[in-house]
This record gives structure tokens, sequence and C-alpha cells, in this order.
């Protein structure tokens, strides 16, 4: 018999870590290749973990409502193998028990106790990594109850919950590592990198006392918003967001939209909406100031060849992200097609992790809840996000001092000023606007 392991996988573009929402599985359960073993929910998706092997559930290492980060352990299957990969597999659990006592000493065992027992106690993850950090915890005296001694996110928060933090000014002199023995602990040190943004993370928000009274209503935050939350607090945190709006005459556009949408309805069977044109104006500018269409990395910008649109989608208690691949080369019809294709399936709950990556810039369609003016957090790592906002009927001065009812539009956009400068955005911004502004029956085509 060989023991395999399964790990929590990407399940999106950025996407660092995955909540476990509820195990399909139990020890001791058969299964076969392919079969659903957790529902694991993301800042993105919501989506199932399949087995990749057939044979029989030996160990759930999570527990649901348990975030993970991407390539821990989150199960063992036995399967039918070898020895050698049997012991593998298996030294991990044995070893991840731990002594009876040691649940009561968890917030100050020290390390340097347990080395031979918890040979991964030092593969600390990015989620165990940030949270230590954001809470000043000194890792070396927490107890790691997970495979081999790695210390778990949960782990981090029970000692945090406890309120006794031990921090690298108050461990005991007593268990500091004996000279000879300095350079075992080295290891920890360059564990820091696997999580660029953890050292510079901002401090989380203590837990606030809310007084709860007669007829107040508490609802638990779910995985999901809780990776919502913590993917935007890193898009605010480390890209220096900047924002310009500017004002489009879409009347033009509303006329012939207006014209059409009847026998476009009956014809295709799906909606032309206004969104279309904007994401196809997008496209248009995007293509001709790539700069705009850009990443952050580091030490480098990464400028995309493809133009990926990512579109926000909203659900009663989560937004999602689908991508409409390739926009540049698709006609108006062909993204309307994919804007309702797409909404239909983050509605329904049928969304694939597939057509949520790839994503090099955000349009989002607040609009569609009658906002005129909103900043958008950008949706990281990319450079920028546009918000189109509601049309709306204004008094405009026109030329020779004529006043006019027009359909009027706000363009939101914000952007990663480590990326973008305003010369470039307002550029961008005027083109947009230009390419709306000339949308109509003899300047446009649908098809």
């Amino acid at each position: 018999m060989a023991v395999e392991k399964i790990t929590m996988p990407q399940l999106g573009e950025s996407v660092t870590e995955g909540t476990i929402s509820r195990w399909i599985v139990s020890v001791g359960d058969k299964v076969n290749k392919y079969d659903p073993l957790a529902e694991v929910m993301t800042d993105k998706v919501n989506a199932e973990i399949p087995s990749s092997f057939t044979g029989t559930i030996k160990e759930l290492v999570a527990e649901d409502g348990d975030t993970l980060a991407v390539g821990e352990i989150i199960c063992y299957i036995e399967t039918e193998g070898g020895g050698e990969a049997e012991a593998t597999a298996d030294a991990p659990k044995e070893e991840s028990a731990p002594a009876p006592s040691a649940k009561s000493e968890a917030p100050t065992a020290p390390a340097v106790e347990d080395d031979a027992d918890a040979p991964n106690k030092r593969r600390y993850s990015p989620a165990v990594l940030r949270l230590a950090q954001e809470n000043n915890v000194d890792l070396e005296q927490v107890k790691g109850s997970g495979a081999g001694g790695r210390i778990t996110r949960k782990d981090i928060q029970a000692v945090i919950d406890s309120g006794n933090i031990p921090t690298a000014d108050s461990k005991p002199a007593a268990t500091q590592a004996p000279a000879a023995e300095a350079p075992k602990a080295a290891p920890a040190a360059p564990a820091a990198p696997s999580a660029p943004a953890a050292a510079s993370a901002p401090k989380a928000a203590q837990p606030v006392n809310v007084p709860v009274e007669a007829g107040d209503i508490e609802i638990p935050v779910t995985g999901v918003r809780k990776a919502i939350a913590a993917n935007m607090l890193r898009s605010k945190h480390e890209a220096p967001h900047a924002w310009t709006m500017i004002e489009v005459d879409a009347t033009n556009l509303v006329e012939y939209r207006n014209s059409l949408k009847s026998e476009f309805k009956k014809k295709e069977g799906y909606n032309l909406t206004f969104f279309a044109f904007f994401v196809k104006a997008v496209a248009q500018a995007l293509k001709e100031f790539p700069q705009i269409n850009s990443m952050w990395a580091g030490d480098k910008i990464v400028q995309k060849k493809d133009i990926n649109i990512s579109i926000a989608v909203a659900t009663d208690d989560a937004l999602y992200v689908p991508v409409i691949r390739n926009a540049d080369e698709k006609t108006i019809k062909g993204i309307a097609r994919e804007i309702t294709d797409l909404a239909n399936k983050v509605r329904a709950g049928k969304l694939t992790s597939a057509e949520m990556q790839g994503g090099t810039f955000t349009v989002n369609n607040t609009g569609s809840f009658g906002s005129v003016q909103s900043q958008g957090i950008i949706n990281y790592p990319q450079a920028a996000i546009l918000q189109v906002e509601s049309i709306v009927k204004r008094p405009v001065v026109m030329d020779h001092g004529m006043i006019a009812v027009r359909d009027m539009v706000n363009l939101c956009m914000s952007l990663d000023h480590r990326v973008l400068d305003g010369l470039v955005c307002g550029r961008f911004l005027a083109r947009v606007k230009e390419i709306i502004e000339k949308m109509s029956k003899e300047n446009t085509s649908i098809y």
C-alpha cells in the first residue's frame, strides 16, 4: 500500500490560499480518481477539490473552516502501491501527533525542545507568516499541530485568541538554543521571502467588542468573505492607489443601442447591454495604450500581450471576476454573449477557476445599481480598474453656448501609481471617451 497526499490547489490567478468550507468525505471512505473531496472557497471562486487517486481516505489534515496556503496538505489517501511511497507519506502523520500535554503548553512551548519530533516545524506557509508577523508572534515558541509539527494558521489564531502571545522578547533564557546548535535554527530566516508581502503587511485590526442587544443579528464571516477582505487589504496596502474620472457624452450610443435592443433580444436570445459597448471600447483603447495592460512584479513591470478583461459579477454575499479573453478580437455581440454566459454561471455557482484566470484589466459595471461616482479597489496584481457608472440625463453646455439634455456617464479609474502615471492614464481615458462618443448606427457594427 502507498499513502499519497492531496494539497490545496491554486484555484485562480493571484490566489494564495483557500478555505475548506465543507468536507465531502470522511476518514475510511473509498474514493475514485476525480471524485470530489471537499468544497473550497477563495476570494475568486467556490470549487470542489477532486481526488488525484483511487483509494481510501486515511487522514483529514484540515478541518471545516481552516484556511490553508496553496500547496499545503489537506488530506492523505491510501492507495495500491509500493512501500516506499507509504513510508514517505506516513511519516508526517505519525509525527504530527502531539504529546498529551502539548495543548496546554502551546502558547509558550519553545521550538528547540521538539525539533527532533517536528521536522516540518519551520516550513511556514505564507498565511502563517503573515498572521504571525501582523500580531508579533514568535513562531519559535509556538507548538505546531500540523503534519510533522508544522505550525498551521489555526495554531497561530489559537495563540492570538488566548491573549498570551509569545514574542521574541518574552522567550525565557532557559529555552534559548546553545551556541553550538545555532546553525540548526538558521533555516527559519529564509522562510520569510516565500511571502514577500508579509514583511510589510498592515497590522491586523484587533477584534472589536461590539455590544449585541436584543433584536441584533450576528452574521458569521464566511470563508469567502474573509478571502475577499484579505485580497482587498493586500491590494490597498501594496498598491498606491490614485484615482481619476472623465465625463463621457453617450447620447449617440444610447440612441443606437435602444434602436437595436428589441430585435437583438428576439434574434439572439440575450440582452444587448450598454456594458458590452463599454467593454469593447476599453479593449480597443488598451490595444492602443498597452502600458495600461500591465502588472507589477516587484523588480519589473510585465506588459501583457493578450487583452483579457475581468468583469465584476456580484452575488448576495460575494464578488467574482470572470474573464473575457482576447476581448479586443471580439465583436460587441460576442462580448455581450460572454457577459451573459459568465454572469449566469456565477449566479448558478457553475463558474470554473479557469474562467477566472488570466485577467489583465478589470471593468466594473457599477452603474448597474445606480452609482454615478465610485473609487474601485484594483484587482491585484493588475495595474488598474475602470468603473462604468450609471448613464443619466444632464443639461450640458454645447457649442455656441446652447444648453441641451444629453445622456452622460462618468468613467472612474483607479490605478497603481507604481506602474502607471497620470499622463498615460489621462490619454487612455480620453481615447475611451472618443470611441464611445463616436459609437452610432453610422460608425459602429455590433457584428
